[in-house]
């Protein structure tokens, strides 16, 4: 699926829990207030994304790209952050209640 396919079915409120998007290139993607509770983004490109109010509740994200995305108000409980690059992103307002962000690169504790 491209990043316009997506953002089309985001734009238009389809559900896409449970997608599978491992190694996607959706960097600059706009996906908020979308629902990928249960996606697979593992080792996706998600940089300069706007991902505000985005459900990535038990998402796994794991080696994921998302410097410079705007998280603000994401629900990110339960996601699997491990090996992530989160250097500048915005994560104001974000839920990461039982996140894995172990060996997450660039997390800046202040949104924690």
């Amino acid at each position: 699926m491209t990043k316009e396919e997506l953002e089309a079915k985001v734009a238009a409120g389809e559900s896409l829990a449970d997608i599978d998007l491992r190694g996607a290139d959706l960097s600059g993607a706009n996906l908020s207030s979308a629902n990928l509770e249960g996606a697979n983004l593992s080792n996706a490109n998600l940089s300069n994304g706007r991902l505000w109010d985005i459900k990535l509740i038990y998402a796994n994200l794991e080696g994921a790209n998302l410097s410079g995305a705007n998280l603000s108000n994401a629900n990110l409980s339960g996601a699997n952050l491990s090996d992530a690059n989160l250097s500048d992103a915005n994560l104001r307002g974000a839920n990461l209640r039982g996140a894995n962000l172990m060996d997450a690169d660039n997390v800046d504790r202040r949104w924690l």
